[in-house]
């Protein structure tokens, strides 16, 4: 007869009530962004930039916008700019 007493006065009780969910809340957010860091710091163990090579890089500009795309692939910037008179 006593687990109903103890019961019913821990449902009134404003610690019991309101921290124990806070407190859960916040130690099962610290593993759970734990977790979720994790995936992110094994996902860059995963790429391997520094094994790349870059001897044979080029850098190509994009197409802006209002410029015609097929027109500026692979050729050089400064030869489709107007010259001066």
């Amino acid at each position: 007869m006593v687990a109903p007493a103890v019961f019913r006065a821990l449902r009134k009780n404003k610690t019991f009530r309101y921290g124990v969910p806070m407190l859960l809340l916040v130690v099962g957010g610290s593993f759970g962004l734990r977790e979720f860091s994790q995936i992110r710091y094994d996902a860059v163990k995963i790429k391997k930039i520094k094994d790349a090579t870059f001897e044979d890089w080029k850098n190509i500009r994009g197409p802006r916008p209002w410029e015609d795309p097929e027109l500026l692939q692979g050729r050089n910037p400064e030869t489709l700019k107007p010259k001066a008179a």
